[in-house]
């Protein structure tokens, strides 16, 4: 069993920044990638950036530039540092890790970007 929890999400103001993490427990043999996705409401899911067990990183053109995930190995740990954010950003985000069995999900943090 994989557990994954979430923190980090809130309220900040438009061009604030954010840095949400996503702290994997339990029984991890492997990790492919773990990813960030994101849904606002009325909208379908988005994926937003994606960093591989190589260390290999991706993101979605609309974060491009604004977003950066990384990872910390010791602490089964994915971080997603958000700056410059927009209103658009304004969403659940949703962390998940992949492997060769699986794909495991948090519950997600809620991320709001208001003046």
């Amino acid at each position: 069993q994989v557990q994954l929890v979430e923190s980090g999400g809130g309220l900040v103001q438009p061009g604030g920044s954010l840095r949400l993490s996503c702290a994997a427990s339990g029984s991890i043999f492997s990790i492919n990638a773990m990813v960030w996705y994101r849904q606002a409401p009325g909208k379908q899911r988005e994926l937003v950036a994606t960093i591989t067990n190589g260390g290999s990183t991706g993101y979605a053109d609309s974060v491009k530039g604004r977003f950066t995930v990384s990872r910390d190995n010791a602490k089964n740990t994915v971080y997603l540092q958000m700056n410059s954010l927009k209103p658009e950003d304004t969403a659940v985000y949703y962390c998940k890790l992949e492997n060769d069995w699986a794909a495991y999900w948090g519950q997600g943090t809620q991320v709001t970007v208001s003046a």
